[in-house]
């Protein structure tokens, strides 16, 4: 395509500023149009998650973007989980075999603010304060409004909405054409509450971990921040007579209810009842749509295509990866409607792949990471994957660790899971399991990847 061609796309977050940094490196002509203020002005404004995990894939995208080592300067390793039984000495387990496979920490304000310098920097226009709200496809003008209601519009060529999960842009291409949109809603919410520094202006707990308080039908988790903080994220039922926050619905009730089921974590957050009644609950819905695209009109990518729950540290990673393919595509296109194609073609199957097992990994996550049957399992896949490097690769690592299509990863996932639920069912040891004949399973089932 034409590198004079004019691109708008709406939002500036995380994936719209990403992709305006590839795409201006490229040589296009971009625009992007936020609906809030510069944050670099006027602050980082809260309400969503402020820590995500960055993964493979994200890293990936930002080396491209030529960001990797302003972003890695700020980040925090987490070699794994660490799950907090109580009564029991917390335990890490390992994401993957040693430190060449970990994820990190970082601060989505921060983040984003290192993005809209180098968006610019690369040389797009970032308009604040002006919220895409429709479009006029056969004229090729955004319609926006600014902050005072007032009304206006800019022409493009190319039209991206990367506006987030409740995207306008996908909300004017519903008006036109049936997207298959679905919405379905976890059931639960969260909270987010902090570990302060210790007295010494130390990490209180261990810091290049992601902690996990796992019990059954919730839980609660802590990542790391450089200032030496954690943000501690409670995830419970919506509604029900169980600790749901329907009962757990002041900060009084909180403090005792951290008392009772958290009470290692309860004493490192001193202002619990205070945040828990000043932050609101954020809720968690998977979005899915049949396609992302009209005609050559515009095309969606990020939580505008594929929101989903956080629970696989992937949504960031996913958007990101979104933004290097539609990229490539409209770089080996002429035509819009082949490259917008193209890219829900290779990307969409993927990202319903990661929104699945975004869902499975929040009932592993709270349900069986401190359960017997598991943890055999997990030192069996381990193991494997030392006798059968390439060939059995935990479904994690494929996620995490490498750019296996998350379909891929899906698929063998299913595969490798069956092998050890068969291979440890009524064991109670590693030692006991046949590697003999697991060894020649492996290599009848699983090709090496790629």
């Amino acid at each position: 395509m034409n590198t004079d061609t004019d691109i708008a796309i709406a939002g500036a977050g995380l994936a719209g500023s990403l992709l305006g940094v590839l795409l201006s490196r490229a040589g296009f002509k971009v625009s992007l149009y936020e609906a809030r203020p510069d944050p670099r002005k006027v602050g980082y404004e809260e309400g969503r998650s402020i820590n995500l995990a960055l993964a493979e894939r994200g890293l990936h995208a930002l080396r491209q973007a030529g960001l990797e080592r302003e972003v890695m300067a700020q980040a925090i390793m987490m070699r794994g989980r660490m799950v907090h039984v109580p009564g029991q000495t917390p335990q890490l387990q390992r994401y993957g075999l040693d430190d060449s496979e970990v994820i990190w920490s970082v601060h989505r304000g921060r983040l984003n603010l290192a993005m809209l310098d180098a968006c610019e920097a690369a040389g797009a226009n970032v308009h604040f304060g002006c919220a895409a709200f429709n479009f006029d496809e056969h004229n090729k003008r955004l319609r926006l409004r600014d902050r005072s209601g007032k009304e206006r519009s800019a022409g493009y060529q190319v039209l991206v909405g990367a506006d987030g999960a409740g995207s306008a842009i996908r909300a004017a291409m519903e008006m036109r054409i049936d997207l298959g949109e679905v919405v379905e809603p976890l059931g639960h919410g969260y909270r987010e509450l902090e570990i302060p520094p210790g007295s010494n202006g130390e990490f209180q707990i261990e810091a290049n971990a992601l902690h996990i308080w796992p019990r059954g039908r919730y839980m609660c988790i802590a990542l790391p921040n450089t200032e030496r903080t954690f943000t501690v994220t409670l995830f419970l039922p919506n509604q029900g007579p169980h600790p749901s926050f329907a009962t757990v619905n002041d900060g009084d009730k909180a403090e005792a209810f951290f008392a009772r089921e958290f009470a290692d974590a309860q004493p490192l957050i001193p202002d619990l009842g205070l945040h828990f009644d000043e932050r609101p609950v954020g809720q968690l819905a998977t979005l899915r749509l049949r396609r992302w695209h009209y005609g050559p009109h515009a095309v969606l990518i990020g939580d505008a295509a594929h929101a989903m729950v956080p629970f696989h540290g992937q949504g960031m990673n996913c958007a990101f990866e979104d933004c290097t393919a539609l990229a490539r595509q409209l770089q080996q296109h002429d035509d819009l409607e082949q490259a917008f194609s193209a890219f829900e073609a290779e990307r969409l199957p993927n990202a319903k792949a990661i929104q699945d097992m975004a869902l499975e990994n929040y009932l592993e996550m709270r349900d069986r990471v401190d359960d017997a049957d598991y943890i055999l399992q997990r030192q069996l896949e381990q193991l494997l994957a030392k006798r059968h490097p390439g060939r059995f690769v935990p479904r994690y690592s494929m996620v995490s660790f490498t750019r296996v299509p998350y379909a891929v990863a899906q698929a063998r996932g299913r595969v490798q899971r069956e092998i050890l639920i068969e291979a440890t069912r009524g064991l109670d040891s590693i030692e006991q399991v046949d590697l003999t004949a697991l060894d020649q399973r492996i290599r009848a089932e699983l090709l090496p990847l790629d």
